[in-house]
């Protein structure tokens, strides 16, 4: 057997509002709860069980998402529609843009617990795909 991400847990205030909010922006559906855990299953099979802790507890972490052309639109729009602050850097110093790195499109937000979540169209490293 190869080995792959099943699930991770991460920590939020509120793990329904956490849940839903990134289901939401990616156009995913909020599992049944389990336990103490609300999951958003992802197509390659990696489900993020989100945990409610005390928000003294929550560190950032970091969840990148690679995803269609199509699916970043769809994205992008529900992120504008709503009023989230995005950007084209990990940094914050790009507010209100995208990146373009490895010919793909990318940008960067938070989500309601303080994790900074991104979506990308091409892996980085990749090479940029032929002009046609």
């Amino acid at each position: 057997m190869s080995v792959e991400l099943n699930h991770t847990i991460v920590h939020a205030r509120d793990n329904r509002e956490s849940a839903e909010f990134l289901a939401h922006i990616l156009g995913l559906e909020v599992g049944a709860e389990w336990g103490p855990f609300v999951p958003v299953d992802t197509s390659n099979g990696v489900t993020l069980d989100f945990a409610t802790i005390p928000a003294e507890s929550i560190v950032m972490q970091h969840y990148a998402f690679l995803i269609s052309e199509e699916e970043f639109d769809a994205a992008f729009a529900r992120i504008k529609e709503a009023g989230i602050t995005y950007y084209a850097d990990p940094h914050g110093k790009q507010p209100g843009e995208i990146n373009h790195y490895s010919g793909g499109r990318g940008l960067y937000f938070m989500d309601p617990s303080g994790h900074a979540m991104e979506i990308i169209t091409r892996p980085y490293g990749s090479p940029e795909p032929a002009e046609s």
